[in-house]
């Protein structure tokens, strides 16, 4: 059922059971003028209750003259009421669009570089471009979980050759002791070496 009417302030209080909404937001800016579709303000209700975070409309009913003001389709759904410009600042146009179906919206126009999303009640149809996918399947990473000796290629070789094998390996990490003297360095590794197996005597 549409309702018209000449202003929004004249808009009876009975007529009025959209609590989310005001007849302000729903007229046209440029006018003033209002017309009232029941089963599309149900269906925005619907989603606002839906989505519980306020819609903030940037435009709803709008009379020819200013449809054609601002540029807007020459058959624009906002002309009969049944069309809502959403921002999508506090949602996830994602979400919103699965809800905006649900609640029984079939016009989607996408508009990101805007910041809004248009639905109405009328064809079903889509044109724009969709906001990108919300990555939600990123992949989890497992708690680290020490290495066994049978994982960790050098305390298997030092394993292998008691501590003349842990000398051998530690050997291969001289150069990281390159600040060292050259017998500062053999210390250093003997008693690495020495750790190593200590270490391993321990295990058996």
């Amino acid at each position: 059922m549409n309702l018209t009417y000449s202003n929004y302030k004249i808009v009876p209080d009975a007529v009025w059971k959209w609590l989310s909404f005001s007849p302000r937001e729903m007229a046209c800016k440029g006018t003033g003028k209002l017309m009232l579709n029941s089963d599309a303000m149900d269906k925005l209700q619907a989603l606002r209750d839906a989505l519980g975070k306020p819609l903030i409309i940037t435009s709803a009913y709008r009379s020819p003259e200013h449809n054609r003001a601002v540029g807007g389709a020459t058959k624009s759904k906002h002309m009969e009421g049944i069309a809502f410009d959403v921002r999508m600042d506090n949602h996830e146009p994602e979400v919103f669009e699965f809800e905006a179906m649900k609640a029984g919206f079939t016009g989607f126009g996408y508009y990101p570089k805007s910041g809004f999303m248009h639905i109405d009640t009328g064809p079903e149809r889509t044109w724009g471009t969709p906001w990108p996918r919300s990555v939600t399947d990123w992949p989890v990473e497992p708690p680290r979980q020490p290495e066994t000796l049978a994982q960790d290629k050098d305390a298997k070789a030092a394993a292998g050759a008691g501590v003349a094998g842990a000398v051998a390996v530690a050997a291969d990490y001289l150069p990281i002791l390159g600040s060292l003297g050259d017998t500062a360095q053999i210390i250093a590794v003997l008693a690495a070496a020495a750790f190593i197996g200590y270490i391993l005597w321990k295990r058996a």
